[in-house]
């Protein structure tokens, strides 16, 4: 018939279907998904709490690991913070935000800028004046569940690509660190959805959502 179509699905190879999409792999994506998860819940965690978190739980009687610390002032409330030297510093909801964001833009002069991008210089000014009260609480809330999500294996290649796109965010303003190594296995952990959280709910809940898994021996129609 004139007009007609041919649809031809092509094969993935081998090799990246036992990677990517095979059961035998998934203890490898637990691993890197609960080293990432664990990175954005420790972020997070101050922001939000206030204290440290640390895997060394002899150490939680100490101050510093507590949940009432400061370092979620300038983040998700306000507050005075006192320095070392007793200098008082009196930070809003967001101001941390803005503060990270005036020195990116700062960092945009010159003939070798750290942030390369006109368009993202303006967005970092927004931030600065507008945006900082409502990312202030958004960001560390959403490294607290990215990284939970992560280290249960819910939806893990949905928080893998929300967790990429704050390292990018961050990466834009200028800043490395360790955010490269978190977006490069975010981007295999995004593609790895499959089996990435095999052990984890995932397991569970994408069968619920009609994705479910094709059992080896299984014969389709």
């Amino acid at each position: 018939m004139a007009g007609a179509t041919t649809v031809v699905d092509i094969a993935e190879p081998k090799a990246a279907r036992w990677l990517f999409g095979s059961s035998r792999t998934a203890w490898f994506w637990l691993i890197a998904r609960v080293w990432l998860g664990w990175e954005w819940f420790g972020s997070g965690w101050g922001k939000v709490f206030g204290g440290n978190i640390t895997w060394r739980f002899w150490n939680w009687g100490d101050a510093a690991y507590s949940l009432t610390g400061n370092a979620n002032i300038g983040w998700i409330r306000a507050g005075t913070v006192v320095a070392a030297d007793g200098t008082q510093t009196t930070l809003g909801v967001g101001d941390r935000i803005a503060g990270f964001a005036s020195n990116a833009i700062a960092g945009s002069q010159g003939p070798h800028p750290d942030v390369a991008y006109s368009w993202y210089v303006n967005f970092l000014e927004f931030v600065r004046d507008t945006l900082h009260p409502v990312l202030g609480v958004v960001v560390p809330l959403g490294e607290v569940v990215i990284g939970l999500a992560l280290m249960v294996g819910a939806f893990t290649g949905v928080a893998a690509f929300l967790g990429a796109l704050l390292n990018f965010s961050y990466m834009f303003a200028g800043s490395s660190g360790v955010n490269p190594a978190m977006v490069l296995v975010s981007l295999f952990i995004i593609l790895a959805w499959r089996n990435s959280g095999w052990y984890g709910l995932d397991r569970f809940l994408l069968p619920k959502l009609g994705v479910p898994w094709e059992r080896r021996g299984e014969t389709t129609g």
